[in-house]
């Protein structure tokens, strides 16, 4: 898996989602089955040339948009190839989910738990 790929595929899905749609929907608008657009985002597949241009004209942005911070990217990749995209994993959008339909004493209760585990781990 290529630095670059992963970028643009990070791109895609944050462009798609702040755009609203599904993958399915984005898929639909390009012409192809929705897998394919699963395969982009998470970097499975490349993008040619001219897929990139349909995407960025069906999500409203230049092609350069996919391109920006990609030297800060790479510099990152480097210094922690094994960091996962944290925002990108749906266990991610379900803690914040869960927590956020807690009343505000749970909740500041778990962050302080949550806080303290994390410190005596590193401790």
């Amino acid at each position: 898996m290529d630095e670059i790929d992963v970028h643009l595929g990070r791109k895609l899905r944050r462009r798609r989602k702040l755009m609203g749609l599904t993958q399915q929907e984005l898929a639909g608008a390009c012409g192809v089955r929705f897998q394919q657009i699963q395969k982009y985002e998470c970097a499975a597949n490349r993008m040619s040339a001219a897929r990139l241009w349909q995407l960025a004209a069906v999500l409203h942005a230049p092609v350069s948009y996919f391109y920006e911070g990609l030297s800060e990217a790479q510099r990152l990749a480097r210094e922690a190839s094994e960091e996962v995209d944290l925002f990108a994993r749906k266990e991610t959008h379900e803690l914040i989910r869960a927590y956020y339909a807690l009343s505000e004493l749970p909740r500041k209760r778990l962050l302080e738990l949550a806080k303290a585990m994390n410190d005596e781990a590193e401790g």
